[in-house]
């Protein structure tokens, strides 16, 4: 009788590790290569890190391991008769890719199963019209989650197993019921809090000292802000992978959002800059200067020549004084300043002088009164909204009241 031959080892051999091994020795050595060869460290070493994960992928799954020691590699390429073929198997795990050609890792088309990410970190940062304008450097403090380096990331002493939570059977996440009325209710899904999401528990006595447990520390970081000239509010500023650090989970990013600050002079538009300024009607018909303190503290000298008159709600332009335009700093927008005119007081001079003045202003348009009884001169007052007595209500009233009078007699005149 014929003695069967033993199924190949060489997954064993491409994690380190012996045929005897147990799963926590086969996880070990897995981070162990994970980190000497992942791509982001070792870009050269892309093959040898898909074969390593393709050894775990099979080696961390009891069903699959025995399946693998059974029959080996080629058996599973081949087919295995335990519910699936071989290509059903490795279309499961990995899209269809063979061993040694998995379509790709992290990429596109039928790779290897990438990892999942965590989310990202949002945070604002308040930041001035100044500051977008001359650019700026800001410090921010930021506190945030890292793999504990006592225990890597195990969460447990001298590698202790973790054990599946009980209370999700090791799914991470419970599903509730919420009643919504008769027949109806709602499937309302929560991450466990027996494990925080992670499927599985480590014993109160197992647990690593430093982390207790929780596989990760909190540690404070500064991260440097680089808020160039010309960025806008609500513009993001992306520091990839500095998000929180879980075990076999890619860190999401922290994205910085600005938040501009309301400035007391300037409103801003894309890259243009609005003012407002009042001036004397003297200085309308007359001319004037007045100084602009720009976002850079230059002093801009803003004249109008005399004659060259300005009208209520004028708007005038200084070319190139507006915002620098992003990643392009030497160029900049304009500067669009709206002229507000403040007029004199009532009575502000004698008879005497308003005539002198209205020989050197444009002449009046001639005006005809017209004469006969149909014309009646009426006095011209201030309108205030909050004096109710020139109300059309008022007025309504007022009417009503007329009519009362008028017909007040016959309304309680009755015949018996």
């Amino acid at each position: 009788m014929a003695t069967r031959k033993m199924a190949d080892n060489k997954l064993y051999e491409i994690l380190g590790v012996s045929r005897n091994a147990s799963d926590n020795e086969i996880k070990k050595q897995y981070r162990k290569l994970a980190k000497e060869f992942h791509p982001d460290k070792n870009p050269e070493a892309g093959d040898k890190f898909k074969e390593i994960s393709y050894a775990y992928e099979i080696l961390s799954d009891p069903k699959k391991r025995q399946t693998y020691d059974r029959v080996g590699l080629k058996g599973m390429q081949e087919g295995v008769h335990d519910g699936f073929g071989g290509d059903d198997l490795l279309s499961h795990l990995f899209g269809g890719g063979l061993f040694g050609g998995f379509g790709g890792f992290g990429g596109g088309g039928s790779g290897a199963r990438r990892r999942q990410r965590g989310e990202d970190t949002i945070h604002p940062l308040k930041i001035s019209l100044e500051d977008l304008y001359n650019g700026k450097t800001a410090k921010l403090q930021l506190s945030k989650n890292v793999i504990c380096t006592s225990c890597n990331g195990q969460g447990s002493k001298n590698g202790q197993a973790a054990e599946k939570c009980h209370s999700c059977n090791g799914c991470g996440i419970k599903v509730n019921y919420r009643p919504l009325g008769p027949g109806m209710v709602q499937q309302v899904q929560s991450s466990c809090s027996e494990c925080r999401g992670s499927g599985e528990v480590i014993k109160e006595k197992d647990r690593c000292v430093t982390c207790k447990g929780k596989k990760v520390c909190n540690e404070t970081k500064i991260l440097e802000v680089h808020v160039d000239k010309g960025m806008r509010d609500n513009q993001k500023i992306v520091f990839r992978g500095e998000g929180d650090q879980q075990p076999d989970v890619e860190p999401g990013d922290v994205v910085i959002i600005l938040q501009q600050k309301p400035h007391e002079l300037f409103e801003r538009s894309d890259s243009n800059l609005h003012i407002k300024h009042t001036i004397t009607l003297t200085e309308a018909l007359c001319g004037f200067s007045f100084v602009v303190h720009h976002l850079d503290k230059r002093d801009l000298l803003i004249k109008q020549p005399p004659g060259s008159v300005i009208k209520p709600n004028d708007i005038k332009k200084v070319s190139g004084e507006g915002m620098p335009i992003y990643k392009n700093p030497f160029e900049k927008g304009d500067l669009y300043i709206a002229f507000q005119i403040k007029f004199p007081e009532r009575h502000f001079a004698p008879e005497s002088t308003l005539l002198s003045l209205e020989k050197l202003l444009p002449a009046r348009p001639t005006f005809v009164a017209p004469e006969g009884e149909h014309v009646e001169e009426v006095d011209l007052v201030d309108y205030d909204p909050n004096d109710r007595s020139s109300s059309s209500a008022h007025r309504g009233e007022a009417y009503a009241s007329d009519d009362e009078d008028r017909h007040g007699s016959g309304m309680q005149c009755v015949h018996q």
